[in-house]
């Protein structure tokens, strides 16, 4: 399993998710960059992501959306704010509605940081939210659980790369 960390913060509204992967730091960046690649990890293995603009370039805007096991689409959209190839991403989540616009609601953000060492990358991905009370709801709802069934599917991904 490649999570190795999950650190709560309530204190900085943060949940830091950390996960270990043999892999150097571009392999890990591809996973992000490639709309391609993206879509065969992001979000957990019931819900499929479609990406349909996604550029890593500040100012940009990716949009996607996610499909559930009844074919219900759940639409997200993000605003990148900071690009560091290929050790840091900075994103705001922008709240959507139902078809993928962007609606009233503050943002929350997303930080991934991406390190090597020892023919090893570590990758964490850290999710400010803008108040406890949405921290706290998103935790009950399976945060957790989801981001770490997310993660779960980047080390198939990595390997068939080795293959």
């Amino acid at each position: 399993m490649p999570v190795t960390e999950v650190d709560k913060d309530f204190d900085a509204l943060t949940m830091t998710i950390t996960a270990q992967f043999d892999a150097d730091a571009e392999r890990l960046w591809r996973l992000w960059s490639d709309p391609r690649q993206l879509e065969r990890w992001w979000g957990p293995p019931s819900h499929p992501s479609t990406f349909l603009e996604h550029e890593l370039t500040v100012g940009a805007r990716t949009t996607y959306f996610m499909t559930g096991p009844e074919g219900e689409k759940h639409h997200g959209s993000w605003r990148i704010q900071e690009v560091e190839p290929p050790h840091r991403l900075h994103i705001e989540d922008d709240d959507v509605d139902g078809e993928g616009k962007p609606q009233d609601g503050g943002p929350t953000g997303m930080t991934v940081t991406i390190a090597e060492a020892d023919g090893t990358a570590t990758m964490a991905i850290q999710t400010h939210f803008t108040d406890r009370k949405s921290m706290e709801q998103t935790i009950e709802m399976g945060f957790e659980q989801g981001m770490t069934e997310t993660l779960d599917r980047v080390d198939p991904l990595l390997g068939a790369a080795r293959s």
